[in-house]
């Protein structure tokens, strides 16, 4: 038996998906929270928390799987995606991502609950789902909030200088490849397009202050990649 209750988010365009879901798992105890865009998802996970997602890859506003590299950004909440496509590339587009899992619909009610029984039988195992925050020498990233602070200043990030910095954060003190972190990033296709890394870094670092001669937070490791300094740096 799966821990009860616990809290489900829905994150599904199509509002008779939704009720249907919702009327299944509130038979099975669990507390449901509704969202019908990827953004209005994001939100209502950095806000109210939950156990476990049921993603849809077909959003009005912003394609699933962008929807889940954000999240993973700063959550390891577990990820079931749901989507009428069936193609095999679109599941390990998905996996690779970081969804946990993944059904096609139409699915079978009691096939996607044994799902997420078995996901959330994994949480329940000692995994913290619980979202950072990165802390050291003035640099506070808070990952849920999107808030960055640097010598007790908020600094504006774009989209893209926040997820760098988040990668880094929830690595912090091991090296994160230059490959990885375009990957990451900026997709698959600009693994090689070191130039776009070094413009964004030194944008970073400019705006928290860091100098890259002598980096109190971001640390270049020549040839490798980039860290974040930890406690025991």
């Amino acid at each position: 038996m799966s821990p009860l209750p616990a809290r489900i988010l829905i994150v599904d365009d199509e509002p008779q998906i939704r009720k249907f879901l919702e009327i299944s798992l509130r038979a099975q105890g669990h507390v449901v929270v509704q969202a019908e865009t990827g953004e209005a998802g994001l939100a209502a996970l950095a806000t109210q928390c939950a156990d476990l997602v049921i993603l849809d890859i077909g959003l009005p506003d912003r394609d699933g799987h962008a929807v889940l590299r954000e999240l993973r950004q700063w959550s390891h909440v577990p990820v079931i995606m749901v989507t009428v496509r069936a193609d095999e590339r679109e599941k390990v587009a998905a996996l690779d991502a970081g969804a946990n899992d993944y059904v096609t619909k139409p699915f079978g009610i009691q096939e996607l609950m044994a799902r997420i029984r078995a996901l959330l039988r994994m949480s329940a195992a000692g995994i913290d789902h619980d979202a950072p925050v990165y802390a050291l020498d003035g640099l506070v990233v808070d990952l849920a909030r999107r808030e960055v602070q640097a010598d007790g200043r908020d600094v504006a990030l774009t989209r893209k200088e926040f997820a760098l910095l988040a990668l880094l954060a929830r690595n912090a003190g091991r090296v994160v490849t230059q490959p990885q972190l375009l990957r990451e990033v900026w997709g698959p296709t600009h693994e090689d397009d070191t130039h776009y890394l070094r413009i964004l870094v030194a944008k970073l670092r400019h705006k928290l202050g860091d100098d890259a001669a002598s980096p109190r937070w971001i640390v270049t490791e020549p040839g490798v990649g980039l860290r974040l300094r930890d406690a025991r740096a």
